[in-house]
């Protein structure tokens, strides 16, 4: 099953109305010489030295000008191919646009890879915006939308920029949908069976899983393949990527197929997962967070009950590109962070990789006790 962009709705005249995207993008509009550039200039640096990573996007409806006609990259360019300009410490993709290559998709792919877009001008464009007065103090057009503040000419616009960006931006970061990937199949070597047919408390583990995440994310997936109960038939199921194996195949398989999607990734061989571990994740949401990998201890991570937020597809599929298979192989990186769990919600981790592990878990007093068996994160 792949992945398919929804058609774009038409307003009565034919032209196209885009969604706003999701996520945080933020315009900053005005008339000319209203200072627009000047105000992205001052509140750029302060927002990187916070640790985010800023795009700034800004439209010329004249063309863009890298380099005179006749130059070597320009000639490059003009024969068909994309320019790579590269330097020490900067470099810069002059591309052609594709088809449907407007604003909004062009948003949309900077998302999955900045924690925020910052878009200089486009006033008619949906997207949030903060609107700057002229020196003469003229208002806006009546057709410009969604302005979320209106800064004098003569105001403290930084500071103003800066504290609308406290209070939105985490709100924003938390827009797009999160989908939870449920992992089945495997070898099961140890278990000698598959692990997501297993049964506690009448149910199978894929049963369970899929009850618990079901009212607290916008989707279920299920990632890999095998025999499934008739109750999980008709959720959406993801084979894994050709070329790749164990977890991380699913993770990708599950950003690739929903880029924009924040994913929470489940093992199939917790039988103990709860609602409140699930919410506990969710809170953990933050501009500049790209992935919460749950620590039980200082022994290491849990990639498999965690959360992958859509911006680091680019680490993991460095780590494919490098053969490196292990999802935990994130932990060490600056954007991603490493949780310990409140001790009530411990047992969400608890996972089941062999019959003993079943035989203590279906123990109610033993399976409350806190006493997690080796995981097996990779």
């Amino acid at each position: 099953m792949g992945y398919s962009a929804p058609m774009m709705p038409t307003s009565p005249n034919s032209a196209p109305v885009f969604p706003t995207p999701a996520g945080p993008v933020l315009a900053v509009c005005g008339w000319s010489g209203s200072g627009k550039t000047t105000l992205l200039d001052r509140v750029i640096p302060e927002i990187t030295a916070r640790g985010l990573s800023v795009a700034a996007l800004k439209h010329d409806a004249h063309g863009l000008k890298v380099d005179p006609r006749g130059k070597d990259s320009d000639r490059l360019f003009r024969a068909g191919a994309d320019v790579v300009l590269h330097a020490p410490g900067q470099s810069l993709i002059r591309r052609h646009a594709p088809a449907g290559g407007e604003l909004p998709s062009v948003v949309a792919a900077l998302l999955g890879e900045y924690d925020l877009v910052l878009v200089e001008g486009h006033k008619g464009t949906p997207l949030p915006k903060v609107w700057l007065r002229n020196e003469a103090g003229d208002d806006p057009p009546p057709e410009v939308t969604e302005i979320l503040h209106d800064l004098p000419w003569d105001s403290d616009r930084p500071s103003a920029f800066l504290h609308l960006l406290d209070s939105w931006l985490p709100t924003a970061w938390r827009r797009p949908p999160v989908h939870a990937g449920v992992l089945i199949g495997g070898g099961s070597r140890r278990m000698g069976r598959p692990k997501h047919l297993l049964r506690v408390d009448g149910r199978t583990f894929v049963e369970h899983a899929v009850e618990t995440l079901s009212p607290l994310v916008d989707g279920v997936v299920l990632l890999g393949s095998g025999d499934l109960p008739a109750s999980c038939r008709e959720l959406p199921c993801l084979p894994d990527p050709p070329g790749l194996g164990g977890p991380l195949s699913g993770i990708l398989g599950a950003l690739r197929w929903a880029p924009a999607a924040t994913w929470m990734v489940v093992a199939c061989d917790l039988p103990r997962i709860g609602p409140e571990a699930i919410s506990w994740l969710l809170d953990q949401r933050a501009p500049g967070v790209h992935a919460v990998l749950p620590r039980r201890d200082a022994a290491g991570v849990e990639p498999l009950l965690a959360l992958y937020d859509a911006r680091v597809r680019v680490l993991l599929e460095r780590l494919a590109a490098a053969r490196c298979l292990a999802p935990s192989a994130l932990a060490p990186h600056a954007r991603v962070q490493t949780p310990i769990p409140p001790k009530a919600i411990l047992g969400s981790w608890q996972n089941v990789n062999t019959p003993e592990d079943l035989a203590r878990i279906s123990r109610p007093h033993e399976a409350d006790s806190g006493e997690i068996s080796d995981s097996g994160a990779v």
